[in-house]
């Protein structure tokens, strides 16, 4: 336990589970709803709701939205965007984007009755230039290496008209504590035991936002601003 604590000084460069798309199937399938608890406990909508909220402000408040969600999974934590969206009359569409079909499938059937949620299953680096008002992209970064980075997060960026929201998990030996304890407690699953605590070992500290902010300042007149939220997450909102 020492040497894992030890270790999180910096970012794993192990792969999860999840990253290997020959797999999935009903393991993977389960393995969703059961992230969708963990998403629930760690309170995964706040952080993206926050940033949001900015850039919508800054924004002038605009009537119309159109969210897309890269990196979904099932989709859940957009139903507190659509909540948000419904309190302040604002006319709202959300894509889902995800590699898999299995997170495709799922977010189908948790949206089934929301005309204004699609699912789409595609990558990143296809969605198109001004796709979206926002794009944001919950616990998804971190599966990319340092150097992966600023093209991902790049290619976000030019997709939207108004900016990029980011949530994602502080590496920090409380937060990979809490979560390595609460997978074992609500699942069996060997996606969830195994890539729960490793996504915070590949999770992120202060000077990896600033060094991002860095790298995305030479590629374009982008501003990031990143705030520490409960639990253990961070909000980043890259303006444009």
């Amino acid at each position: 336990m020492q040497r894992m604590f030890s270790g999180l000084s910096h970012r794993s460069v192990k792969s999860e589970y999840m990253d290997d798309f020959s797999s999935g199937g009903e393991e993977l399938s389960e393995a969703l709803r059961h992230l969708r608890r963990l998403n629930r406990i760690f309170g995964a909508s706040g952080p993206i709701l926050y940033g949001i909220k900015e850039l919508w402000i800054r924004s002038g408040r605009a009537p119309q939205l159109h969210i897309m969600d890269i990196g979904a999974g099932s989709g859940e934590i957009n139903r507190q965007i659509v909540r948000w969206a419904d309190r302040n009359g604002i006319g709202l569409r959300i894509t889902l984007v995800d590699m898999t079909e299995e997170a495709c499938r799922e977010a189908r059937k948790i949206f089934k009755d929301e005309p204004r949620v699609e699912a789409i299953r595609t990558n990143v680096f296809e969605i198109g230039e001004d796709a979206a008002d926002i794009l944001i992209s919950s616990q998804f970064l971190h599966h990319f290496a340092d150097e992966e980075l600023p093209e991902v997060t790049g290619h976000m960026l030019r997709s939207s008209r108004l900016g990029v929201v980011v949530s994602d998990i502080h590496r920090h030996w409380i937060s990979w504590s809490a979560v390595w304890l609460t997978t074992r407690l609500i699942s069996t699953n060997r996606y969830i035991r195994h890539d729960g605590p490793l996504s915070v070992a590949k999770g992120f500290r202060s000077q990896d936002w600033k060094r991002l902010g860095l790298e995305l300042g030479h590629c374009g007149n982008y501003v990031l601003k990143y705030t520490w939220k409960p639990l253990f997450r961070y909000s980043v909102v890259i303006s444009k």
